[in-house]
């Protein structure tokens, strides 16, 4: 017998969020025997015809009132106003019910705070779209939010990042059912990798320092991003906030909610992103230029921070030329 798999959808839901798991699913089943096809399900939270996000009319095989049955998998998708929406106790109720009869469970991006208010988060190590992760950490301060993970597994709750790693979810879901060769063959049909390299970080926005404008600490970052090449040790940062080194480490943490040192590495690795790709420059001269002791050096921190080497960064995010 197939598995059944249920993704839930609602008026403004991201399209992509829906029809990137159900292609995978269904693509799938190319490569399986009928009798281990998945059957899929879309559970809509309103009735009749829904618009997505981008204006896609999608309609559900059933009302979530009447998907009682206990799915394989039940996936909720994310959307531009998730955060801010509230479905209800009786929605919430049901989808306790829904995720506790589920073999499986879980979201796509931010379809996350749709399990966070249901209390279906609490306690568990989670992911979500890079821009909504620190939101989903204050509304529930219990779980712990990995915002550069592509997706996240905690048990059988299973939650991913922003729109398109949704196929990414779905593709580690298949591998988990029927080998890594079927999840080969699907992610070849739909020309994606089986696994990408690096977290979403390499795709979110570069540093903002968090500290007020007009406070030394501000003053601080602004001396750090004109003076990369420079050693920005703390004696020096103090210098420049006209503190002691003690008494500045402390009110910077407190102020930007980085360390000095965390913050100089990622100013360094921003602006090596701004090089990488809008200049052909060789690694060795983008690397001196932003501070880093060589390209090697580089190399390391792109790794540990990004999850991919400043070349592989280059080819995928440089302009055209």
């Amino acid at each position: 017998m197939g598995k059944t798999v249920a993704i839930l959808i609602f008026p403004g839901v991201q399209s992509l969020d829906v029809t990137g798991p159900m292609d995978v699913f269904c693509e799938a089943n190319r490569f399986l025997p009928p009798q281990e096809h998945y059957q899929l399900e879309v559970i809509g939270f309103g009735h009749g015809n829904m618009a997505a996000s981008n204006g896609l009319s999608l309609q559900a095989h059933r009302h979530y009132s009447e998907a009682l049955q206990a799915y394989d998998l039940l996936l909720v998708a994310g959307g531009p106003q998730l955060p801010f929406e509230d479905f209800g106790a009786e929605f919430d109720d049901w989808l306790r019910g829904a995720t506790a009869r589920a073999r499986r469970f879980g979201s796509i991006c931010n379809g996350a705070f749709m399990l966070a208010r249901a209390g279906l988060l609490d306690g568990k190590t989670v992911t979500t779209h890079w821009n909504d992760a620190a939101e989903l950490a204050r509304l529930c301060p219990t779980a712990q939010v990995e915002a550069d993970r592509l997706y996240v597994q905690d048990g059988n709750l299973y939650t991913s990042a922003g729109v398109t790693a949704g196929i990414d979810l779905s593709l580690y879901l298949l591998a988990q059912d029927y080998g890594p060769e079927v999840a080969l063959s699907v992610a070849k049909r739909l020309v994606v990798f089986t696994q990408r390299a690096g977290g979403q970080s390499q795709f979110s926005p570069f540093l903002t320092p968090h500290a007020e404008t007009t406070s030394a600490v501000a003053q601080v970052q602004l001396y750090v991003l004109a003076n990369l090449t420079g050693d920005l040790a703390i004696a020096d940062l103090a210098r420049a906030a006209n503190m002691s080194a003690r008494n500045f480490s402390r009110v910077f943490a407190r102020e930007a909610r980085i360390t000095p040192a965390e913050f100089v590495e990622r100013a360094r690795v921003d602006a090596a992103r701004v090089m990488l790709e809008s200049s052909c420059a060789p690694l060795k001269t983008v690397a001196y230029r932003c501070g880093f002791r060589d390209a090697q050096h580089m190399r390391s921190v792109f790794n540990r921070r990004l999850g991919v080497t400043p070349q592989q960064f280059r080819l995928n995010f440089a302009a055209p030329v």
